[in-house]
């Protein structure tokens, strides 16, 4: 059996990847890098994880990629789709994903826990998770083949769901409020967020 532990690294299909869990010969795993630029989806609508254009791409396109080894490898999954915590915006249905990006609560429990202030949201906060959050470093992740950080989605929905959650490139902050999920953050003259997939991996006996 192939050895691996948390927070290891591994090589599968091409990327890198960081081992997020391990549970019964299976590893939940997510790119070391922000390896592509896409909108969250296609339209300025609102719109769920469960019908957006970025998660059609990762369940086809990105996920035929892979060859057939590699693919008796993933493990098709059904992910919950919780509402925002902090804004009452619908997740959505739950969804049956071979590929897919983290969620809020998954964020908050794989790069060190930050559950309890996702669930006790401070008075004066509005737009970031929480600035001075002790797990943020974590969370940083380069655009592959760049030396600087980027911004990158989550499939969580954010205030209304014309925004989604992501992670702020330069601290990595949790962008509760989220982003537009057609433009990215238009204030500042960049387009489209990272992509992180992640998946469920079955171990080389």
């Amino acid at each position: 059996m192939e050895y691996i532990e948390i927070s290891s690294s591994l090589l599968f299909g091409g990327y890198n990847w960081r081992v997020l869990d391990i549970h019964n010969n299976t590893a939940l795993i997510i790119t070391e890098e922000i390896i592509d630029q896409r909108p969250y989806h296609d339209a300025y609508e609102d719109i769920t994880w469960a019908d957006c254009a970025l998660r059609k791409y990762l369940n086809g396109e990105f996920y035929d990629k892979f060859t057939e080894a590699d693919k008796s490898r993933i493990i098709t999954v059904v992910n919950k789709n919780p509402d925002n915590q902090w804004y009452g915006s619908k997740g959505g249905a739950d969804t049956k994903d071979s590929i897919f990006l983290l969620s809020l609560e998954e964020v908050c429990t794989y790069f060190g826990d930050s559950r309890s202030k996702l669930y006790n949201r401070g008075k004066n906060q509005r737009y970031w998770f929480e600035r001075k959050d002790e797990n943020n470093s974590k969370r940083l992740a380069k655009l592959l083949g760049k030396e600087w950080c980027w911004w990158w989605w989550l499939r969580s929905p954010g205030r209304v769901n014309i925004k989604a959650v992501y992670i702020f490139g330069t601290d990595g902050n949790i962008g509760i409020q989220g982003n537009n999920i057609l433009k990215g953050n238009i204030s500042d003259g960049k387009c489209t967020g990272g992509v992180r997939p992640a998946l469920w991996l079955k171990l080389e006996l």
